[in-house]
């Protein structure tokens, strides 16, 4: 749940006096090329409205000699850009710029003077000065001095009897410049060679920037699905009975051949989000009529395929065999084993089952090896999809490469900076007060001369020097890609990293070159990732790589309550400065009263904390005090209004889900043809129009795993009554442990919160990380010895 943007982008140059022109002449040739390249407003500066990155340049637009002095240049030179028609310039001694054409104007000091022009002397604006006659216009005046310049040059070259040598007559910078100036009339150099340059060399046509800085591509957002493939959807969708509204996510999910896909295999309408068995059931004997049935095998792939999606949005990246088949079983397949066997071998989803390695003897003792069909499974066979098993398998790969590849150094300092030295890979593990360890050895790397970034979940715990990770792998932000797509980096500090899901960790992973060095920072305790997968946590239990425990306790009356809550404890704690305070409550309805009035008086009056800097936190979305009900109070104490823009107005504040489990929290600015304007911590983003009802909620309210990552100056936390089956100890330390300065909690359900505190298990995820990762390096591991 982190931030897709990083740094905004910089804001439109102004234009300079020298490029202001009187209207009643009309505009020099010169004066409106510089107008094009000056960096007018509007142009090649203006800032991103939508959170992606600028585009890159063009090699060599931003980091050739020509084009390092942008604005400096255009007003060194009076206004005037030198174009594909006109010589280039070429800087002399004195820091003036020096033309192909008006280049013997430097052959003697004060020559500008000498003919008025003040263009070659940097003043004006493109005006060639008391050149006399009748006004003429700027061009017709520049012109004319050069013309004059050049006469009073060439008769002073013929008074003489041979050239000029350079050295004979001049000396010093007069004399380099003459014989640049010679250079480039002789076609030796170009007008843009210096002339500190031993031998004239041509200048390559295209200069590439550093690999180092290249940046990849804006993410493209994907197409709009054509309109006559929507509507040929639509009409399929109304002949089986199914809203209208769904034909545009039918599009996009299954492509330009939806239509007939659709009538071949209604089920297909399982893979939308939101569509659940039934309705694909209905929708199926809609358009089938008596030839569809339980059994049938397109409707069992679809469920074996919605079952393990399902399970993805829960954390699991595969399932147990057996718990699909129950799950298939509850859906009245009457044969599940088949209905698996059938969904395995058309390739829709994946058998992953590995055989026990059996231990070498020690010794010379003679074992008697059992037979291959009496092994067992090391573990029980696990089915998946192709995306997570792939992003799983790449991550693990990433890692033992990271592991292999690491050059063992010998740091000083303390334990986290002695392991990072000697190994590729390092966990580090604390709560909040223990962020500063990592943070520090960043800044450590940074004095040795190493590459290093420090990345973060969310856009509220953003540090100095460090982005979002969601930034970082779109570009916006960080070092940028070389030509291999790697990160430009020697160590890499992530921060928050039990909320990295399977296929984030794998983008990272996979973006560091070979070498880098990896730290991930977090708190185990805390509810894991919102995708699929428990990267973190895998990578603790496989043990593979130097763990390094914090032993700094996080501080005050809120860093003791949490830090018992870690190990099953919820204690009474001193709360002098009113840090934590309990409302308790009787019902659900007081509950949403008793919120309101925390966020829009008390705290605000009495803590000093201001209602935009305050969270409030519960169990889940539904329910009469889940975050539609708290939300919709709260709008309506903070920011009444009408919702004119898709149930939202300006000031609003709102959580964004760009993609499945990443959250990003933000305000409404405004809304136009496009889509919702957002400012989303130091960035602005665009929400499609077609996204706003789907990917949008009011933001006042969060559940836990939203807000799981960041942190604010104040706290509530909501449990009504309704909220005791959701309670775990995990879910209570990250509600809690989200409280900077004061939390609140508006207390409902009595003895279901010390209880889910002391025997409240998060449920385990179903992961192949762990397994993967260890045979890999215990391979490794086996080479060496050998």
């Amino acid at each position: 749940m982190t931030e897709p943007s990083g740094e905004t982008a910089p804001e439109a140059a102004e234009p300079t006096e020298d490029l202001r022109e009187e209207a009643s002449e009309p505009p020099a040739p010169a004066a409106a090329e510089g107008q094009e390249s000056a960096g007018e407003p509007g142009t090649a500066e203006e800032p991103d409205t939508d959170g992606e990155p600028d585009a890159p340049e063009e090699p060599g637009a931003a980091e050739g000699p020509d084009a390092a002095e942008g604005p400096e240049s255009a007003e060194e030179s009076g206004g005037r850009t030198v174009t594909a028609e006109e010589p280039e310039p070429s800087e002399g001694p004195d820091g003036r710029t020096v033309t192909a054409e008006g280049a013997e104007a430097a052959e003697e000091p004060g020559s500008a003077e000498e003919s008025g022009d003040r263009v070659a002397a940097g003043e004006g604006a493109g005006v060639a000065g008391d050149v006399g006659g009748p006004e003429v216009s700027e061009a017709q005046a520049e012109l004319a001095a050069q013309r004059e310049l050049r006469a009073r040059i060439e008769a002073r070259k013929a008074e003489k009897s041979g050239p000029v040598v350079s050295g004979a007559k001049l000396s010093g910078t007069a004399a380099d410049l003459l014989a640049a100036v010679r250079a480039v009339e002789g076609g030796a150099a170009s007008g843009s060679t210096f002339y500190e340059a031993p031998e004239p060399a041509p200048r390559p046509a295209v200069e590439t920037a550093p690999a180092t800085t290249v940046r990849p591509p804006a993410p493209e957002r994907p197409a709009a699905p054509a309109p006559g493939t929507t509507a040929a959807v639509r009409e399929v969708l109304v002949a089986g009975g199914a809203p209208e509204a769904l034909a545009g996510r039918v599009a996009a999910v299954l492509g330009e051949g939806a239509a007939p896909a659709l009538r071949e295999d209604p089920w297909q309408l399982l893979a939308v989000p939101g569509v659940r068995p039934e309705q694909a059931d209905g929708f199926a004997r809609a358009l089938l009529g008596p030839a569809c049935g339980p059994g049938d095998p397109r409707r069992t792939i679809a469920l074996t395929v919605w079952l393990l999606e399902r399970a993805a949005l829960q954390g699991h990246t595969a399932l147990e065999v057996q718990a699909v088949r129950a799950g298939l079983a509850g859906h009245a397949v009457p044969d599940p084993e088949q209905a698996v066997e059938a969904a395995v071998s058309e390739g829709a989803v994946l058998l992953f089952q590995e055989e026990e390695t059996a231990e070498e003897p020690d010794g010379d003792e003679d074992v008697e090896e059992a037979p291959a069909t009496e092994r067992e499974p090391a573990a029980p066979a696990l089915l998946g999809l192709d995306r997570y098993a792939l992003a799983e398998e790449s991550l693990a790969d990433g890692l033992a490469r990271l592991v292999r590849t690491a050059k063992a150094e010998v740091w000083e300092g303390g334990e986290l900076e002695r392991a990072a030295g000697a190994h590729g890979l390092v966990l580090h593990t604390g709560g909040e007060a223990a962020r500063a360890e990592p943070v520090a050895l960043a800044a450590a790397a940074r004095e040795r001369g190493l590459r290093t970034l420090v990345a973060v979940h969310a856009d509220t715990r953003v540090e100095k020097d460090a982005v979002t990770v969601a930034a970082l792998l779109s570009g916006a932000a960080g070092p940028g890609r070389d030509e291999d797509g790697a990160f430009a980096l020697d160590l890499l500090v992530v921060l928050d990293a039990p909320q990295l899901d399977v296929e984030t960790g794998a983008m990272l992973v996979e973006s560091l070159p070979d070498g880098c060095r990896l730290v991930l920072n977090g708190d185990p305790e805390v509810l894991g990732a919102p995708g699929a997968g428990r990267v973190f946590a895998d990578v603790l239990a496989s043990r593979v790589c130097p763990r390094i425990a914090s032993r700094v306790p996080d501080p005050g009356p809120l860093g003791e309550l949490v830090s018992g809550i870690g190990v099953g404890e919820l204690n009474q704690v001193e709360a002098p400065g009113k840090e934590v305070v309990i409302v308790p409550v009787r019902d659900a309805g007081e509950a949403v009263h008793r919120t309101v009035q925390l966020v829009a008086d008390s705290v605000p009056r009495a803590l000093g904390v201001p209602s935009e800097q305050t969270q409030v936190v519960t169990v889940g979305h539904g329910g009469s005090a889940g975050t539609r009900a708290l939300n919709a109070a709260l709008k309506q104490r903070l920011n009444p209004g009408p919702g004119r823009f898709g149930g939202y107005d300006p000031g609003d504040r709102v959580a964004y889900a760009p993609a499945p489990g990443h959250t990003v929290t933000g305000t409404v600015l405004s809304a136009d043809a496009e889509g919702l304007r957002l400012r989303c911590g130091r960035d602005e983003l665009l929400v499609p129009r077609d996204r706003v009802e789907s990917a949008l909620r009011h933001g006042w309210a969060l559940t836990a795993h939203q807000a799981a990552g960041a942190r604010w100056p104040a706290v509530v936390v909501v449990l009504p009554g309704d909220a005791a089956g959701g309670l775990s100890r995990p879910w209570v330390y990250t509600a809690f442990g989200r409280a900077e300065r004061h939390l609140s909690v508006v207390h409902g359900v009595d003895q279901a919160l010390p209880r889910a505190v002391a025997e409240g298990v998060a449920p385990e995820r179903t992961t192949r990380l762990r397994p993967l990762l260890e045979a890999l390096l215990a391979a490794d591991g086996e080479e060496g010895a050998a």
